[in-house]
């Protein structure tokens, strides 16, 4: 049974390569997160040639919630996001996973305290789509993994295909920006993830 009075915990992970710029602009709305309760930001660098590295080594000096690692370059490597954001799980020491992009940063400093009155239901995993014209986030939640398979083996094979940005043209409920899963269940999870 969960406790309401206990703060929900969280890792939002990561995966970025060669995106220094979009590191620099919008890494920071997530660590400065107006959140009492724990929680880290994970970035899988997928060996960037850019200035990632720099980056994460200047804001590591100034964030605390800040932790990096690195998926080694392999001349030929099938599916490397979802291997990079298994290096995440595997990181992560927190009690729910988030899978992010950095290029679609939180609305809000509140945004985990407004995750959070989540973690205390039924709920397995959320997905979440941002509205940024309406600075709004619509929220789909499954009691469990499998019940999401659906929308996130489509979403991914499109994203995998190169067909991601048609996705604003379809129904909005096969896309999702980021996915809110229980840490034990993240690998489960990243089998639906295609590239």
């Amino acid at each position: 049974m969960n406790n309401p009075d206990k703060k929900a915990t969280f890792s939002v992970i990561i995966a970025v390569h060669d995106q220094e710029q979009e590191l620099e602009q919008n890494l920071p709305l997530l660590l400065t997160q107006q959140y009492d309760g724990d929680y880290e930001v994970i970035i899988v660098d997928e060996s960037s040639s850019d200035g990632t590295v720099d980056v994460l080594k200047k804001l590591k000096t100034s964030h605390q919630h800040l932790y990096s690692t690195f998926l080694p370059k392999y001349h030929f490597q099938k599916n490397r996001r979802r291997l990079a954001l298994t290096i995440g799980v595997k990181a992560a020491k927190y009690e729910w996973v988030i899978f992010a992009d950095i290029d679609k940063p939180p609305l809000s400093e509140t945004w985990l305290q407004e995750l959070a009155s989540f973690a205390c239901t039924p709920t397995t995993l959320l997905l979440g789509y941002i509205k940024r014209k309406k600075n709004d986030v619509r929220l789909s939640t499954f009691e469990d993994v499998s019940s999401a398979r659906r929308i996130v083996g489509q979403a991914e094979h499109w994203r995998a295909t190169g067909k991601g940005r048609l996705m604003k043209y379809l129904r909005r409920n096969r896309n999702y920006d980021f996915i809110m899963v229980r840490t034990q269940q993240g690998h489960e999870t990243l089998k639906f993830f295609e590239g």
